[in-house]
């Protein structure tokens, strides 16, 4: 959060970053970027490049979506217009030193999903892998200052949160989960991982809750409807748990995840032949690992058992 108002205004005077003190001349231009109802777009990023003297610089739209550029040489430039959630828009403009020049009007289309720019891209790049490598705090510093260059990169903090939970701050994984939810209400993901911020913190019920908002119907991916599915049996709601299994496999037959934990349901439910189905459809796709052996084991003792109980 900026601090005070007069921050705003020196953040706002440096943000033109020199990249070569070649383009300058004794031109300027001004311009304005909307979107496609005519509203201003503020922290539009404006890359401005000089053909003739091989160099430029970049400026950012204000709250009115105005950006300046003065002192520049005349010729032709190459302007491209960057923002988070938009199609990025490119123009070559000719620019007169010394004369008045008109200004530009841009409008920006507006896109689903992230926009990811190569920049964006490599900041993504090295967080993950820092993450990956279980280097949380460094991977949340990556990501974070990925949502200090580019704001609008809701959906980093998913990733900003994911830190905090591993490194077990569920209040703060919370947080940031919500901060996605405000911009993507139906996230169905993010819904989960706040679930498990609950789950991870003691409190059944709300992680239940939140569960409970992910609508069925709607969830196509089986790892999701898994990872469901074992929040609900971690927490001894086998028969919910049950569900969320049966669909997993049903939208990939051959999910061995799925299909083990789908067969433990049953056996603690007691459907002792629903499980010995569900175990040998497992065996039909893992005949030979460590875990088949363990599940040939389930097969027999069910087996043995509803002989027995006849």
């Amino acid at each position: 959060m900026r601090k005070a108002v007069f921050m705003v205004t020196l953040i706002l005077l440096a943000s033109t970053i020199v990249l070569s003190q070649a383009y300058r001349g004794k031109g300027k231009v001004k311009g304005y970027v909307f979107d496609e109802e005519g509203n201003p777009l503020e922290e539009v990023k404006v890359k401005l490049y000089s053909l003739k003297a091989q160099s430029g610089f970049e400026t950012v739209t204000d709250a009115d979506g105005r950006w300046n550029a003065y002192w520049i040489r005349g010729g032709t430039w190459n302007i491209d217009f960057e923002k988070i959630g938009y199609k990025p828009k490119k123009i070559s403009a000719e620019i007169k030193e010394w004369s008045k020049n008109p200004d530009m009007e841009i409008k920006m289309e507006k896109i689903e999903g992230l926009v990811i720019t190569e920049e964006l891209k490599e900041n993504l790049r090295r967080g993950n892998e820092l993450f990956n490598e279980e280097k949380y705090e460094e991977a949340f510093e990556s990501y974070k200052s990925i949502i200090e260059e580019f704001p609008d990169a809701y959906i980093i903090h998913k990733n900003i949160g994911n830190c905090y939970f591993q490194m077990e701050k569920y209040d703060l994984a919370e947080e940031c989960y919500r901060k996605v939810l405000e911009k993507d209400s139906s996230n169905n993901e993010v819904m989960l991982l706040i679930g498990n911020t609950y789950a991870n913190r003691g409190q059944d019920d709300d992680a239940l809750e939140w569960y409970s908002k992910i609508e069925f119907e709607k969830i196509d991916d089986p790892i999701v409807l898994y990872n469901i599915g074992t929040n609900f049996y971690n927490i001894s709601k086998f028969e919910e748990a049950l569900k969320y299994y049966k669909r997993a496999v049903e939208i990939q037959d051959d999910f061995l995840d799925g299909l083990y934990q789908l067969g433990l349901a049953h056996l603690t439910l007691g459907n002792n032949q629903e499980a010995i189905d569900v175990f040998e459809d497992y065996l039909e796709h893992d005949p030979d690992s460590e875990k088949a052996s363990q599940v040939r084991g389930f097969v027999e003792f069910l087996k043995k058992k509803i002989k027995d109980s006849k």
